[in-house]
Order: structure tokens, then C-alpha cells, then sequence
């Protein structure tokens, strides 16, 4: 549904630029008179609106719960796409923001994660300068397009900061280009459209992250400051903002029925697909689906390898992180608590099991989950068990 969705958008703009150009008309002028016509905002709320069909992909939950979550889901992309396309959107002069927060989530994010995106260009050059501060892990991938293209997200080039020279107080220069440079490159090539910052904590009470500004360099100072609006750029947003809503909704609806298929399991994901989708490619992911019924119990166990980190999180089906302001809906390399020989057991429950590493439903009965390993030596695919509450009296210490 998705693929045949992208083609058609694909091809009716095919045939708009052809119809264009017989005309004799410029893009430009195309967009200013959708823009003047109010076309532009017609199509905008009519992907809108179809993008809610995504609720109603199969298998997806009909009841109220799941689908009150999944249309606050579209309105949380809508304001992501906004900021995305229409407020940040100029490569000329990009700025770092947050697409994914504590409000805003897709995809499963990570409640470790505090992400930065911005809208580069591989006709420009870049420079992302600041300091790392104490965030555990931290790094910078381009990717090819962006969600509201209405295709996937491959890689153009990667760096962590393990890979970086900096200076004893954690300072340091990014250059980002098509050319290769000598020292602390970010490759980009000529289809690069999307910078993505992760950094990763530990324990987000006590870490602090990097401070980190971008700017493009190589050019004038007047050229710099961000473009005059112009109809072509709003109607563009637009057209971008709600694909990313049709686009990753559908997409996100189709994992979660595929996941459907090893319920309460966690299997690992196909590196390929998660690359493609915009995915770290130093880690390795185990998404699933799960449910449980009240009295029911989601043992988790495995036995860590040598790795720089890792961790398990519950989304809602829309693979939206639970609300981990409220609830300890996740655990980590650092936050969780060990066996004695070296293995970690998690408890998935609605209620507190008085068992170490649980991790609360927060009111869902069934949803997402994933757990990552990165940078690991080897990738065990955690054990899982669906226990009653009483059975697991045998672990307790």
C-alpha cells in the first residue's frame, strides 16, 4: 500500500512538470499559483486526512484506546513534519532541532536518545562544531531524502565519537562534504538531504549533552542566513510535511502487523530494512510485538556480550515510545540490575511483580517493543517466556 502510494505521488508529479513545460510555465510559477489558489493547502489537508487510513491498516487495534492514540500518532507527525519542512527546511542555513522528543515519537524511539536532525545538502559544505560534554554515546549519520520524500532514508555517511579528535575538554570541528577531508569527515554525497545526531544516554538524570551548532561554510555571510520564503518552498513543505505522516504512518502500521507474526518473541530485525528506514548501522535491533492479558507476565533473558550499550523499551502499537517521563516503560546497560553470573532478567508486567528491571505497560495491554544491542561483539537474541503473575514467586530472591 505504501509502494503504491510513493508511485502515484511519484508519477502525478511526473506529469505536473511535464505539463509544465509545455505550457511554458516555471515551477515557480506553478507554486505560486497553487500557493494563491489555496491548492496548495488543499492538498496538504487531503493527505492529512488520508493518512488516517493508515488506522485502519490490517491489523491494526479498533478499539478506542489504541485508536485515540493513533490519531493524537498523525497529529504529533504533522507537527513534526511542520517544523521539519516548512520551519527548518532551507540547507543553506540549517539548523539543528528536535523531529523526536518526550512528545513527539516514531519508529521506535529510543527514551535514551536525544536526537537532532537537520536539512543539509550535498551541494553545500558544512561545519558542526561544540563539545560532548558526559553523554555516553554520540553520533553523526547524512542520509539520503527524508520521510516526507515518501521513500526510505539509506545512509551517505556515518562518524561517531570515538572517531573524532577532540580536545582534553571534549571540543571539536566536524566537517561535513562530498569531498573527502583529511581529519573528523562526514561524508555526504549528492543525494544527501537529512543530517540525524544521536546521542545517547546512560542515565539522563546525571549525563549532559553535547553542545552542538552547525553552519555551512565555503560561502559568503550573506549566503548563510535562510531564504526569503518563497511560494515554491511553501508549497514544497507542505507537500513533504504531509507525506511524512501519510509515508511513515503506513509504513511503521506495516511493521507493527508483520511483528504480529512473533508475538512476545524477539527476533532480530533485518539489518537491511532498518538501514534503508534511517537506522543506526552500529546496532543491531530485535523489534516485536507483545501482548498480555492482566495476569500475565513478560520474562525477558539474556546474557549481555561485550558491548558499548544496549537496551529494551515498549512502544505503543504505533511504535511509539510509552511515556517514560511517567513510567519505567525501559532499561539499559547501566540502569539495569544483574544476575550473579553476568545475565540480566527483565519483567514486562501491568503491575510491579516486586522483581528487579520491570518494565511498566503504563495502561497498554498489547503494543511494540525493541531492544538494541551497538557495538557489540556478538548478538544473542534475548529469551522471552509468558508467565502468570504467581508463577514468577520462584525468581524472587
Amino acid at each position: 500500500m505504501r509502494r503504491f502510494i510513493v508511485g502515484l505521488l511519484s508519477l502525478v508529479g511526473r506529469f505536473s512538470r511535464l505539463v509544465r513545460r509545455l505550457s511554458g510555465k516555471t515551477e515557480e510559477d506553478a507554486a505560486a499559483e497553487r500557493v494563491v489558489s489555496g491548492r496548495s493547502w488543499d492538498e496538504f489537508c487531503d493527505t492529512l486526512k488520508a493518512a488516517g487510513g493508515a488506522l485502519n491498516f490490517p491489523g491494526t487495534p479498533r478499539d478506542a484506546f489504541s485508536q485515540a492514540e493513533g490519531y493524537r500518532y498523525l497529529s504529533r507527525l504533522t507537527r513534526a513534519g511542520l517544523m521539519a519542512f516548512v520551519e527548518h527546511a532551507d540547507p543553506k542555513a540549517p539548523v539543528l532541532h528536535r523531529v523526536a522528543d518526550e512528545i513527539t515519537k516514531l519508529g521506535a524511539d529510543n527514551p535514551d536518545n536525544h536526537y537532532l536532525t537537520a536539512a543539509i545538502s550535498g551541494a553545500f559544505e558544512y561545519r558542526i562544531s561544540g563539545r560532548r560534554n558526559s553523554v555516553a554515546y554520540l553520533s553523526f549519520g547524512t542520509q539520503a531524502g527524508h520521510y516526507g520524500q515518501g521513500g526510505g532514508m539509506p545512509p551517505t555517511g556515518y562518524i561517531e565519537a570515538a572517531e573524532i579528535d577532540m580536545d582534553e575538554d571534549g571540543c571539536f570541528e566536524l566537517l561535513l562534504s562530498c569531498a573527502q577531508k583529511e581529519r573528523n569527515w562526514l561524508p555526504m554525497t549528492a543525494d544527501t538531504g537529512t543530517l540525524i545526531v544521536r546521542q545517547t544516554f546512560l542515565d539522563r538524570n546525571i549525563e549532559v549533552p553535547a553542545h552542538l551548532q552547525i553552519e555551512r561554510i565555503n560561502c559568503p555571510d550573506d549566503e548563510r542566513h535562510p531564504s526569503p520564503l518563497t511560494p515554491g518552498a511553501l508549497d514544497e513543505g507542505l507537500k513533504s510535511a504531509s507525506t511524512l505522516v501519510a509515508g511513515a504512518a503506513l509504513l511503521f502500521a506495516k511493521w507493527a502487523r508483520d511483528f504480529q507474526r512473533h508475538s512476545n518473541r524477539l527476533p532480530m530485525f533485518d539489518p537491511a530494512v532498518s538501514n534503508a528506514a534511517g537506522g543506526d548501522p552500529k546496532i543491531a535491533y530485535y523489534h516485536s510485538h507483545w501482548s498480555l492479558v492482566a495476569d500475565e507476565a513478560l520474562l525477558i533473558e539474556v546474557t549481555p556480550p561485550p558491548c558499548e550499550y544496549w537496551n529494551f523499551q515498549l512502544n505503543n502499537y504505533w511504535m511509539e515510545s510509552l511515556d517514560y517521563r511517567y513510567h519505567d516503560i525501559h532499561t539499559n546497560k547501566h540502569l539495569a540490575q544483574y544476575e550473579a553470573d553476568g545475565s540480566v532478567r527483565l519483567v514486562v508486567a501491568h503491575e510491579d511483580p516486586g522483581l528487579p528491571n520491570w518494565i511498566d505497560t503504563a495502561g497498554h495491554m498489547s503494543g511494540t517493543m525493541c531492544f538494541r544491542w551497538v557495538r557489540a561483539e556478538s548478538h544473542p537474541e534475548p529469551g522471552t517466556r509468558v508467565l502468570k503473575l504467581d508463577e514468577l514467586s520462584s525468581l524472587r530472591r
